[in-house]
């Protein structure tokens, strides 16, 4: 039986080097709404024919996003690993934009929030769909999934 979701996420400890109230708030924001909601399903067939559902770590090593993907008895199942370099500038644009939304909601006017608030969801979009395409053939995840995973992909790379 197939159930092309996951139950479970956590992030390297080790990869996250900083974050504010704002960031442990996204990120939390992001793992709730995954879980309550998603579609992961690992592309490669497995002998035994698992085929969810899992649970997922999340770590950046050497400048690339590692996924390392376990069966819900928490053994492993398989690792994917994902060059960072076209992450990098959609990362910076994202935090960068999100420090001016927080900003924005402490002292700006709510037309301003909203504008701001439109350039993130942008730039957010258009990243989760590079990431639904660097895992094409390996993962399949739908839009909202994406969207949750490249907001933890972006907390794993908060520089202090």
């Amino acid at each position: 039986m197939s159930d092309p979701r996951l139950i479970h996420i956590d992030l390297d400890q080790k990869s996250i080097i900083w974050r504010s109230a704002e960031i442990e708030q996204e990120r939390r924001i992001a793992i709730f709404d995954l879980l309550e909601g998603n579609h992961f399903a690992p592309q490669r067939a497995h002998d035994d024919g698992y085929a969810g559902p899992y649970r997922l770590n999340l770590r950046v090593e050497e400048g690339r996003l590692v996924f390392d993907i376990y069966r819900e008895d928490e053994s492993h199942l398989e690792t994917i690993i994902l060059g960072l370099a076209r992450f990098q500038r959609p990362i910076r644009e994202y935090w960068a934009i999100c420090d001016s939304y927080f900003q924005a909601v402490r002292q700006a006017t709510t037309q301003h929030i909203e504008t701001v608030d439109m350039a993130r969801r942008g730039i957010h979009n258009q990243a989760s769909e590079m990431l639904m395409e660097r895992l094409d053939g390996k993962i399949d995840v739908d839009f909202d999934t994406a969207r949750r995973l490249f907001t933890l992909i972006c907390v794993l790379h908060i520089k202090a």
